[in-house]
């Protein structure tokens, strides 16, 4: 327990007593502790001086360092921080929030709070409480200086009995022998607390009457006249009424101040919010109006949506949802999928606010895989544009229960509070750097200086990338005199898939990158790898080492590809103990999509989510297997993108112990000297990543959303090579678009293919390849690389180090070779740094590496 938590439970009362208290340990780990007494929050050691600005009325000084000042209200819980080099001040809270003409109620004492806690109920509903209206305003704050910062405990809600004290009836002669003990007006309280049965004599409780003052008379009344727990106890076996209070609503949470450079720090430690177990926390919001911008000021939000996205402050789009994204995409153990998602995914665990004088970053440094961030525009509930990060501290599933041909859900919750404290770099930027550019200049940096970005290599003048992926073969049911088997299908063998290599390469498409998807364990949804049998449909073990020596002589980069995260079949597979549960207790499924209903179709059979705790093993096993088949690299089709839970009883793993898990499985492909390419790209995994596929090439388009910029890119681009989607499985009609959107992004051309007959895969399960076969797409395959490596070979690896947008439709690119691209998506010509780019076309400029 630490010294802060000590002193709050040092002055805690008897008649306080938590019927069933947690301190972050689990559900019942604090059950009996006493609630922490509000004469606890005393001051803790005196801050400095009230610092000179007038703009910071109210505020001492906490801290400061070459850059940095840091300063507090000890009233409030307000902090600011003075980036004296630009002048700028950042606030937790607007300074003009009490004069908000829009804000009104609980929304306007949210704009003086720096935490929020939902939390739920026995019934599974939410509710919320925040720092400012139930713990500022009751005084039960608590402030202390710390090295480097200062830190703020915060007490929600009260001890402090309420009606359901009072006993619920009182017979006559009770009545008499509490009023005999006091003066008139105790009498009198009591008197207007109950209200006497006629019929049966017994006097009952007055409810309507108990409120506000009478409410303290009446518990006045009873303490006066000696009423006690074992005198209930009587009354409720004499009167045949039960009577149980309510455990008290009282949390407590912490957050720590710190200043570290050029940054704030943010710590919420988790082990110090403290709820009651009958009142488990969903979500800690941090911080929601920290630097908010008002609605005369102008200025954009970052979000981390897919590439990235700009909200323009005041847009006037507050009829739209607010922004919220999971980061690292959604959960499989906690969502019940049944649309296909047309999300992009957040990749990277930031988000920022830019004004016209200074912008800052915010990372998340810790808890990002239990977080969302979230940001508002004005004109909705207030009259500020604003952008922070929520926590997950405990979720909530539910359970049906069947009775007498009645249903009936109740909540089910997660065991333990996540396992992870919950971290926030707030990075202040001004001039030039004070823009979406700056920022991913700085988090590229950040990221680099950590060793969670690879080096990159000097700047040259190379080919651009070319992302095929190849699929080996399927399962398909057949019939053999009318009994039906499931037949393994081969849609490209190694061979052919020699011949298709050839075939590029004749048409000059160079630096080819394979992925090479349904060769082992059964084809495209093969078992899980605990371990590893080379299908003879595509050739057998010997196919693949005779593949992967053809690779490695043509200069071919081989990456044969996995699933670890999910089992696409049963077989070898037991659900029962191997795949991941979700809070119903039930193993976690997902089922195929119906592409004619863009359903989940829950006729067929579904795939598996596996418990994060095999990755490693699966990951050893694969790895061992393809090391010694001479391929040189794995595709991990899950592995770089995804992260779910496992909430098997007594043996949970919550999200940020799922991402663990994810690291020691990229860490054996490593240490075996694989290269690896991953889909999606989850921050964690860019480490270990040479390639991206799937990367995320624009945004989810947001109503609330104006801009999808090319942030990833900026932050990636140097260090992995990437391309989005197979344009021949992608969402574009128009190759045009394409390669446009390649040329502006600094991605690699993709597509997906077979070498058998695209009437291979009627009838089978596998409808998304409809129209894969590659003799369709050679040529234009080679045309679209073409021009892209065309346009962009003279940069080779180089980062982007410049983007912007010059005109509606327009944007230009500067790469760090000193390459610029200006591209025109326009259906008619533009005029752009005194020259012309015609309609739907490009142009090239600056330097080259």
């Amino acid at each position: 327990m630490s010294k802060i938590q000590k002193a709050l439970l040092a002055g805690a009362i008897a008649a306080a007593l938590l019927a069933a208290g947690c301190s972050g340990e689990g559900a019942d780990a604090g059950a009996g502790q006493e609630a922490p007494a509000v004469e606890a929050f005393a001051k803790g050691k005196p801050l400095q001086a009230s610092f000179a600005d007038s703009r910071l009325s109210g505020m001492k000084g906490v801290a400061e360092n070459g850059r940095l000042r840091l300063l507090a209200n000890d009233e409030t819980g307000e902090i600011a921080v003075l980036d004296q080099a630009s002048g700028e001040i950042w606030r937790s809270n607007p300074a003009e929030a009490d004069a908000d003409p829009l804000a009104s109620g609980i929304n306007k004492e949210l704009l003086s709070s720096q935490l929020q806690l939902d939390f739920y109920n026995s019934f599974g509903q939410i509710s919320s409480i925040n720092s400012f209206t139930d713990s500022v305003k009751h005084k039960q704050l608590r402030m202390e200086k710390i090295d480097g910062g200062v830190s703020v405990t915060y007490q929600f809600g009260t001890a402090q009995k309420t009606a359901e004290d009072v006993p619920l009836r009182l017979s006559a002669k009770r009545m008499e022998e509490l009023s005999a003990k006091l003066d008139n007006t105790g009498k009198r309280a009591l008197k207007i607390a109950y209200t006497e049965n006629k019929e049966t004599a017994v006097f009952e409780r007055n409810d309507d009457a108990l409120n506000g003052l009478q409410l303290t008379r009446a518990l006045q009344a009873l303490e006066t006249a000696g009423y006690t727990p074992e005198l209930l106890e009587q009354d409720m076996a004499e009167l045949g009424f039960t009577q149980e209070k309510a455990a008290p609503r009282v949390f407590q949470a912490t957050v720590n101040y710190t200043l570290e450079e050029g940054s704030l720090l943010v710590h919420v430690p988790v082990g110090e919010i403290q709820f009651p177990a009958a009142y488990p926390v969903n979500t800690i919001s941090v911080l929601s109006f920290f630097g908010a911008g008002s609605a005369r000021e102008q200025g954009s939000i970052f979000v981390p949506d897919g590439s990235g996205s700009l909200i323009h402050f005041n847009n006037g789009k507050a009829k739209y949802p607010a922004y919220q994204q999971m980061v690292y995409g959604s959960d499989q153990t906690m969502d019940r999928i049944e649309d296909d998602a047309r999300e992009q995914p957040v990749r990277l665990p930031v988000f920022g606010l830019i004004k016209e004088k200074g912008a800052f970053l915010g990372i998340i440094e810790e808890g990002a895989a239990a977080a969302a961030v979230k940001a508002d525009v004005s004109g909705r509930l207030n009259s500020y544009n604003n952008v922070y990060p929520s926590f997950y501290v405990i979720n909530k599933g539910e359970v049906t229960l069947d009775a007498n041909g009645q249903q009936r859900s109740l909540p089910k919750f997660q065991e333990a509070p996540m396992k992870s404290d919950f971290k926030v770099r707030y990075v202040f930027l001004s001039g030039e750097d004070a823009s979406y550019e700056g920022m991913a200049r700085y988090y590229r940096s950040y990221l680099l200086d950590g060793g969670a970005l690879a080096k990159p290599a000097e700047a040259k003048a190379e080919d651009m990338p070319f992302y095929l992926q190849l699929v080996g073969s399927i399962s398909k049911k057949k019939h053999l005199l009318g009994i039906p088997y499931e037949a393994q299908v081969p849609l490209t063998t190694f061979k052919q898939a020699e011949d298709i290599v050839e075939r590029l390469q004749e048409r000059r498409i160079s630096s080819i990158r394979l992925k090479y998807d349904g060769w082992f364990n059964g084809g495209l949804d093969h078992k899980v790898p605990s371990s590893v049998s080379v299908d003879r449909a595509v050739g057998g073990a010997k196919g693949l080492e005779s593949f992967a020596a053809f690779a490695k002589a043509k200069g071919i980069e081989l990456y044969p590809a996995a699933a670890l995260l999910v089992a696409r079949t049963t077989k070898g597979f037991d659900e029962s103990d191997d795949a991941a549960r979700t809070l119903r207790a039930v193993p976690a499924r997902v089922y195929p999509l119906d592409l004619a209903l863009n359903r989940r179709d829950r006729t067929q059979e579904p795939s598996y989510v596996v418990s994060p705790r095999f990755a490693p093993s699966y990951a050893g096993t694969l790895a061992d297997s393809l090391k010694d088949s001479g391929a040189g690299g794995v595709a991990l089709t899950d592995l770089a993108s995804q992260l779910n839970s496992d909430y098997r009883k007594r043996d949970q793993i919550d999200r940020t112990e799922s991402e663990h898990y994810s690291l020691d499985a990229l860490q054996q492909f490593r240490e075996r000297g694989l290269s690896m390419m991953g889909e999606g790209g989850n921050v964690y995994a860019l480490p270990y990543l040479t390639d991206v596929t799937h990367a995320p090439m624009g945004n989810s388009s947001f109503k609330l959303e104006d801009e999808e910029i090319p942030f990833y890119q900026m932050v990636v681009r140097g260090s992995v090579r990437y391309a989005g989607r197979p344009f021949n499985l992608s969402s574009y009609t128009d190759d045009r678009l394409y390669v446009l959107r390649c040329i502006e992004y600094g991605a690699g051309v993709s597509f997906e293919w077979i070498y058998a007959p695209n009437s291979s895969v009627k009838d089978s399960d596998y409808h998304r390849l409809y129209a894969v076969n590659y003799g369709m797409w050679l040529d234009k395959a080679a045309a679209m690389y073409k021009e892209v490596n065309e346009a962009l070979g003279p940069a080779g690896q180089s980062p982007i180090v410049g983007h912007e947008k010059l005109a509606d439709g327009v944007y230009r690119t500067e790469y760090g070779s000193g390459l610029a691209v200006i591209v025109n998506y326009n259906a008619h010509p533009v005029q752009a740094e005194g020259r012309t780019i015609e309609a739907r076309s490009y142009a090239t400029g600056g330097g080259q590496a």
